[in-house]
């Protein structure tokens, strides 16, 4: 069917497909469809099959050319792409370009736009040259994070009737913001919210606003925000707020002695134990942390050394993924839900997605990158690779190998599995023969801080 073909390449991996069917070829798709009218046509005077194709086209001249340019378009397209590498991505669908002008007797030209997986150079990753910083788990280390498990271990009681709230208690407030109206602020007020006082853990940061404040008293404030606040439906504002204290407890937090070590764990018998427990814990972590810092800055140099024009298409699918996956994590069943969330944060569903585009194009190419660097490298995950890494997961968990893979299995993982362990073996080999210099000292805290 297709005379001529030209494929053009075009910004943002996509490309465009003229093609060129000759006039027979309109011709024969054009008759072959008025047949099918004929047989199915019911006109008042003929018998069916038998409408004379005269008749047929006074009556729907407009939509059979309409249904034969149809025709010509997919059976054109099918055999066009199907004879060329610059196959659509799955994420893209061939769409005309303008309106041709399709007649039965003449050559029929058209053009189709569509994404194809990009092109790229893969990166030359001999002798890169990183940096990483200086960490480890010192005292002050483990002592926060006993610090951390007495916390959770602790009993909170009840405090005095005349006791004034202080820092550590855990309070439980009603309040709502008041507009300049004098009425409460739409959406703002809540009931009961329990939280301790000092860690910050409520939207309009009131801790110190109620130290002090007793059981079943009442306080309005006025409290001013930073423009660059953290939530941003608050940066910059002033705000007025009534808080009333319904209930204050304390903690009591317990002995640091063997008992303390026993109530944490049987494994453990005496708080030596639970201390040399916990700083292996803080090691493994620390060694964790440390391979993703040295597998992003190896990341980092390769993308410096190549570049990937990704599809729109492609970057499209990725937000409607990440946009999927938070609506199910948040338990939203609809969009408006969404979008009525997204409005009290002054922002819409189009911010949200533009906040995460340089994030979803750099997961993209770096996913695409390696995939590449991988299967250049002819790296392989075998089916004993496979087990031995499920062997792996199972021994750091409470789960059998079987439950493990019944898991992958569940959630569509497998394959990822396989890649991930082939990545690792390209990541290995890159590391090995990269130049690591010494970065700066960290603290333990911080060498995590921008892995929240």
């Amino acid at each position: 069917m297709v005379a001529s073909k030209n494929i053009e390449r075009l910004e943002h991996s996509s490309v465009r497909l003229t093609v060129s069917v000759a006039a027979e070829n309109c011709r024969k798709e054009y008759d072959a469809l008025l047949g099918e009218y004929s047989k199915s046509a019911a006109i008042p005077g003929f018998r069916r099959g038998h409408v004379p194709a005269s008749v047929l086209e006074r009556k729907y001249g407009d939509g059979l050319r309409l249904d034969a340019m149809g025709r010509v378009l997919e059976k054109a397209i099918e055999e066009a792409v199907g004879e060329i590498p610059e196959k659509p991505i799955a994420y893209s669908r061939p769409t005309l370009e303008g309106e041709p002008e399709f007649a039965i007797d003449k050559d029929f030209s058209f053009a189709v736009k569509y994404d194809v997986f990009p092109e790229f150079a893969a990166p030359d990753w001999k002798g890169l040259e990183i940096e990483v910083p200086e960490v480890r788990v010192e005292t002050m280390d483990e002592e926060r994070e006993i610090a951390a498990i007495r916390d959770r271990n602790a009993i909170v009681i009840e405090r005095e009737a005349s006791a004034s709230a202080a820092r550590g208690d855990v309070a439980t407030v009603n309040y709502r913001q008041i507009g300049e109206d004098g009425l409460t602020v739409e959406g703002s007020a809540r009931e009961d919210f329990t939280f301790e006082i000092g860690s910050g853990l409520n939207l309009y940061k009131f801790d110190d606003e109620i130290l002090g404040m007793v059981k079943d008293s009442t306080k309005t404030i006025e409290k001013n925000f930073p423009e660059d606040f953290e939530y941003a439906e608050l940066a910059g504002k002033t705000v007025k707020l009534e808080i009333v204290l319904t209930r204050l407890k304390e903690k009591k937090l317990p002995d640091l002695d063997d008992d303390f070590a026993q109530d944490v764990s049987e494994k453990y018998l005496t708080l030596a134990d639970l201390k040399a427990d916990v700083r292996r814990q803080l090691e493994r972590r620390l060694d964790d942390r440390m391979r993703q810092i040295r597998e992003k800055a190896v990341v980092d140099a390769l993308m410096t050394r190549t570049t990937v024009d990704l599809p729109i298409s492609m970057v499209e699918a990725e937000l409607a993924l990440r946009l999927e996956n938070m609506m199910r994590q948040m338990g939203m069943d609809s969009m408006d839900k969404l979008d009525r969330m997204l409005a009290y944060s002054e922002k819409t569903r189009s911010d949200l997605l533009g906040e995460w585009r340089p994030g979803a194009e750099k997961s993209i190419a770096t996913r695409l990158v390696l995939e590449k660097l991988a299967s250049d490298g002819d790296y392989r995950c075998t089916d004993e690779d496979l087990e031995a890494e499920l062997g792996r997961i199972a021994g750091e968990s409470d789960m059998s190998v079987s439950e493990v893979r019944a898991e992958y299995e569940k959630h569509g993982n497998l394959e990822y599995l396989r890649d991930r362990i082939k990545e690792d073996r390209l990541m290995a080999d890159i590391l090995s023969a990269a130049k690591i210099g010494k970065g700066p000292k960290l603290s333990f805290v911080d060498a995590f801080a921008d892995n929240q």
